[in-house]
């Protein structure tokens, strides 16, 4: 039987908020019992993050070149001078080498994590078991809840139907939560694209319990169906008291379910730019979709010059006060004459003005490209 004191400091905080772990006696999780089939097998019972005790292994990749020093000091001066919990990680991708600063720390993903959902469709693609083709079909039952524009074009009961490849290319490049969470379900859910990461040997990154369940326990709530409607996840939000807000969003910064080193992000995007993880063409594919991604214009594409080119997913957690946990931006950016560098820059909880959190982001980008001046 599970005691209190077995529970992680986030599943505590949850349980202090009022939420309690419910038992999974049938199927019904947080009011949804679609939800169920999202935790892992080994749970008998539902916490609000009944996975977040597995700490994220440190990358397993070993860097093949010396790390350039100058690059390596001018990032960790960047990080040094900003005010918060930060992680940055830039992997050469042709050289072998990488620089990091705080980089095995593991970091809310929020968003940044559609980028493994969509590998792991573009993996069952590979496979044959799904085409970019193939037809999906979203309904008002599949909302979830913030970043949704997807919402906007299902008319009545018949939906919005479009192909799986447009679905991705919505949740990569707008950061759609209904659609990546549509296909989320396509692959299997939540176990499905862990056991991706593992069999690709993609380590420092988990992946958490879905859209839902991650915002609602970040928050200090139970998931609720109708928080997908309108703004009724905002208003039970603020109805919660400034304790409970507080202890949810600090377990959650502290213990992230969705947490990620930067130097996993880096090196597992390093591995996709060389065709370690995916075919050919479904690398090809994600890169281009990656590369037409309409999120973040102002974090490192701000500082991005003429010739180069950034191809990134961004991820944007929610707000307390001042304060936000998970402002981060991952991408591939390439120099004129064709070498690569994968970065992540992970920013796990700050007071500081959006502006400054976008001027670090550049910052790193201007070194990358002072270094090769």
């Amino acid at each position: 039987m599970f005691k209190f004191e077995d529970f992680s400091t986030f599943q505590r905080a949850v349980t202090i908020a009022g939420l309690g772990p419910a038992m999974l006696v049938g199927c019904t999780v947080h009011g949804d019992p679609s939800l169920a089939t999202y935790l892992p097998a080994a749970y008998g019972v539902s916490l609000a993050f009944p996975w977040g005790d597995a700490k994220a292994k440190a990358s397993a990749w070993k860097p093949t070149a010396p790390a350039p020093r100058a690059l390596g000091q001018a990032i960790r001066g960047i990080t040094n001078n900003f005010e918060g919990l930060v992680g940055v990680a830039v992997t050469s991708i042709d050289d072998g080498w990488i620089v990091a600063s705080n980089g095995e720390r593991p970091m809310p993903q929020q968003s940044v994590s559609k980028l493994w959902v969509a590998m792991t469709v573009l993996d069952q693609v590979d496979q044959g078991r799904i085409r970019l083709e193939d037809p999906i079909t979203i309904t008002r039952a599949d909302f979830t809840l913030f970043h949704q524009p997807v919402a906007a074009l299902v008319k009545g009961d018949a939906g919005y139907t479009a192909s799986v490849g447009e679905i991705i290319r919505r949740a990569m490049q707008m950061s759609d939560n209904t659609c990546n969470d549509k296909l989320l379900r396509l692959v299997g859910g939540p176990d499905a694209v862990r056991t991706f990461l593992a069999r690709k040997g993609i380590t420092g990154v988990r992946f958490g319990p879905g859209e839902k369940l991650l915002q609602a326990g970040t928050a200090g709530l139970a998931w609720k169906p109708e928080y997908s409607m309108g703004n009724s996840f905002a208003i039970a939000r603020s109805r919660l008291s400034p304790a409970v807000r507080l202890a949810a969003f600090e377990s959650y910064v502290k213990d992230p379910p969705d947490g990620a080193a930067a130097a996993g992000i880096s090196v597992a995007l390093a591995r996709l730019k060389r065709g370690e993880l995916l075919s050919p063409t479904a690398t090809a594919w994600l890169l281009q979709t990656m590369d037409g991604a309409k999120t973040g214009r102002a974090r490192v594409h701000g500082a991005v010059p003429p010739g180069w080119t950034y191809g990134h997913k961004t991820g944007t957690g929610q707000d307390l006060g001042a304060r936000t946990a998970g402002f981060n931006d991952v991408g591939i950016l390439t120099a004129p004459d064709g070498k690569s560098y994968a970065l992540a820059i992970m920013i796990g909880d700050t007071h500081r003005p959006v502006r400054e959190r976008q001027m670090l982001m550049q910052q790193v980008a201007q070194a990358i490209v002072t270094y090769r001046n």
